[in-house]
């Protein structure tokens, strides 16, 4: 019977969203059978079969606890005793970035220049450095005006100050039916409700935003136009067109986060197309590093004052030595040196990711640093998330992006950024091997 099964999966996703914190005492097996209403000897075998997977340790006398630290890595993977790695986070890194960000660091640190560095900083950034972020987003069909150029601590910050602007507490905004976590957390702070949005292969579809506001209005939507995350999407041009004129019609305005374009510049964003109500939204943690970071918003004029206003708020606003260290590797050609550098990195992973997973059902566009895979059959999307975990692999289920009672699709998504490339070909052939396994093969290793 699977029954002992599911329920394990039940406290391994407690686990993997931390509503079960390393370190946390389950509840003694009689006690958990009856909260569950199982059997005490279905209990035993679901924390036996968590101990297997490594997401939990028994402890003699005092009872079975969330594990402190990463499951061990399989041996297979290469990696030091206890490491683990993660595709889950996406953090990009290329060789000659950190030699390119120091020549660009050096001038900051004279002591009259660090001095000034120091200081505050306002939503509205410096005049150098609101030229350097419009002439950074530029398109050969749009410009951004510099002045409408706002500065956040970090693309996150950007995106909860837009939402904050445009929509109040128990508002609605729409977002694609799969979509960005972080907005659900934001969201949520911000006591807005997110209404799911279909999408099909060319990305959100106009149709389902002109439905929704006939249902009940929406205040703002959000969107991820170009390399969606985490379907790998991106929206032609012909749809941007589309989802303008709707937009137009409505009277609606959007947030685009843009944080992935870098990786596909060729197209112009929705912002150029509904320059008036779209807010578009962007940051330097991909194209450079999250350590230091800045994010940015190009406004439209009538909504620059609550978008400006909600930065301050929220103790949003950038740190002045991120604002000055931004300005310079702008300046200097550091952040295109590094952009292109990444773009090369994406492709690459790209290819060696089609090589490794290339006989499973895996969605990714060329350019991108993540797939997303809809999982054999054989396996649900948290079971197997467990099974990599046991493995040394975080791996991201779909649940992790699904909006509202959206059904939920059998699939992961895979980060390709991170990790080494030997790494990370090592741990995709570790998932690619366990996929072509079932649940049922493991317990007889």
């Amino acid at each position: 019977m699977d029954d002992y099964r599911r329920v394990a999966d039940d406290v391994a996703a407690d686990i993997a969203a931390g509503r079960l914190r390393p370190g946390d005492r389950l509840p003694p097996q009689r006690q958990f059978a009856r909260q569950r209403a199982i059997a005490p000897s279905t209990a035993a075998r679901v924390y036996k079969e968590l101990v297997r997977r490594g997401l939990t340790v028994g402890e003699v006398g005092r009872g079975t606890f969330v594990r402190a630290a990463a499951p061990r890595a399989d041996p297979a993977l290469a990696e030091p005793a206890g490491s683990r790695v993660d595709l889950e986070l996406n953090h990009a890194f290329v060789p000659e970035q950190a030699a390119l960000q120091a020549e660009g660091l050096a001038p900051l640190l004279r002591p009259d220049v660090l001095a000034a560095a120091m200081g505050p900083a306002g939503a509205a950034g410096t005049p150098a450095a609101r030229a350097q972020v419009a002439a950074l987003l530029a398109r050969e069909e749009w410009r951004p005006e510099p002045e409408r150029v706002l500065f956040a601590g970090n693309g996150r910050q950007a995106i909860a100050a837009a939402m904050a602007a445009l929509a109040s507490p128990g508002s609605r905004v729409g977002v694609e039916e799969l979509t960005y976590p972080v907005v659900k957390a934001i969201a949520s702070r911000l006591g807005v409700t997110l209404v799911p949005l279909a999408a099909d292969a060319a990305g959100l579809v106009p149709a389902a935003v002109e439905d929704a506001m006939r249902k009940t209005p929406l205040d703002a939507v959000y969107l991820q136009p170009t390399l969606h995350n985490p379907l790998s999407l991106t929206m032609p041009l012909e749809r941007r067109a589309e989802l303008a004129g709707v937009l137009a019609r409505l009277d609606l305005p959007a947030i685009e986060d843009s944080v992935w374009s870098f990786l596909r510049p060729e197209l112009p964003p929705l912002a150029a197309l509904a320059p008036e109500r779209t807010i578009l939204v962007d940051s330097l943690s991909k194209r450079l590093a999250p350590g230091l970071t800045l994010g940015f918003a190009v406004v439209p004029g009538p909504l620059g004052a609550g978008v400006a206003a909600a930065l301050r708020s929220g103790a949003w606003t950038p740190a002045r030595f991120a604002l000055e260290a931004a300005t310079r590797w702008l300046s200097d050609g550091a952040v295109a040196t590094v952009a292109g550098a990444k773009q090369r990195q994406a492709a690459s992973r790209q290819r060696l990711a089609g090589r490794l997973l290339g006989e499973f059902a895996v969605r990714a566009d060329p350019h991108s640093y993540y797939c997303w895979w809809e999982l054999p059959p054989t396996w649900r999307a948290d079971t197997f998330v467990a099974a990599a975990a046991r493995q040394g692999i975080a791996v991201t289920p779909a649940a992790a992006f699904a909006v509202g009672a959206h059904r939920t699709p059998n699939a992961v998504r895979l980060g390709l950024a991170s990790p080494p490339d030997e790494i990370l070909a090592q741990a995709l052939s570790t998932l690619a091997a366990l996929a072509r396994s079932t649940p049922d093969d493991l317990l007889t290793d």
